[in-house]
């Protein structure tokens, strides 16, 4: 099951959750029924949750296929790889 990074707008902290990728919830409360997560203390059902992009889950099947290492690293890059 993936993991995803949610942002709590109530307290502003980021929480690490695994969640089917279909689950799309916009709450805590949601969050935390579809979940199972322990209750935080402060954190109504109703704070709005944002779904944070994160670059850990994204893996380009061409790179699993080739040993080398990308061009940036070789000193290839075009110049957009900032």
């Amino acid at each position: 099951m993936p993991t995803y990074d949610y942002r709590c707008e109530a307290n502003g902290r980021v929480y690490e959750v695994r969640h089917a990728m279909a689950l799309r919830p916009s709450t805590w409360g949601e969050l935390r029924a579809a979940c199972g997560l322990a209750e935080e203390a402060g954190i109504p059902d109703d704070a709005p949750v944002s779904k944070l992009v994160t670059a850990a889950g994204v893996v380009n099947s061409r790179v699993l296929k080739n040993p080398e290492a990308p061009a940036c690293a070789r000193g290839g890059c075009a110049g957009n790889c900032r």
